[in-house]
């Protein structure tokens, strides 16, 4: 698949929440071209939930946005704690590669211990695995189902402004902030 110029892109990232079982999640998903703004759109989540994937198909399928983009980004696997994405399922319903995008190598055994607290452990230890292998190339470290990891590299490359993390990513995480405490947070 060949990258353009300035590849479209939806990224989404959870906004702060309440830590009670079952609290509504926010979910920021912002498009840009390259790194430049074009649009935006608003979900929820449950915390711990389930619906991670229908929602972000829910946000995308049907709009106007989905036939313009290249890929669709997530900040993590899992929004609103451990509400997994299934990110298999999330690439073949949008027929779009979807990659989670990492700050860093997660520590997978605190992960399961943590997981191990929550109902159905073992489906969303298996939903972690499906996302596939982690790979860490030019300074970005993503799962990517859809497309190979040497042209997600290139393509998150391109859609990050400074530091490691696509702006569209970067601008659903400090709207998302905004909108739910009044400023933007510090960390984006």
């Amino acid at each position: 698949m060949r990258l353009p110029p300035l590849p479209r892109v939806a990224g989404f990232d959870d906004a702060p929440f309440t830590k009670r079982p079952g609290a509504r999640v926010p979910l920021v998903g912002v498009v840009c071209a390259g790194t430049r703004f074009e649009g935006l759109v608003w979900g929820r989540v449950r915390k711990d939930g389930w619906t991670a994937t229908d929602e972000v198909c829910r946000l995308l399928v049907g709009g106007k946005f989905l036939p313009q983009l290249h890929l669709v980004l997530l900040d993590g696997i899992a929004f609103g704690g451990f509400n997994v994405v299934d990110l298999p399922r999330l690439a073949g319903t949008l027929g779009k590669p979807c990659v989670s995008v990492m700050r860093r190598l997660p520590d997978l055994e605190a992960m399961e211990r943590a997981l191990r607290h929550l109902p159905r452990p073992e489906r969303r230890l298996e939903l972690l695995k499906r996302a596939g292998p982690i790979h860490q190339l030019g300074g970005f470290t993503f799962q990517v189902q859809g497309a190979e990891p040497a042209w997600v590299a290139e393509a998150l490359k391109r859609l990050t402004d400074r530091g490691n993390v696509p702006e569209a990513l970067r601008l659903a995480h400090l709207i998302g902030s905004a909108v739910i405490t009044g400023e933007s947070s510090k960390r984006a």
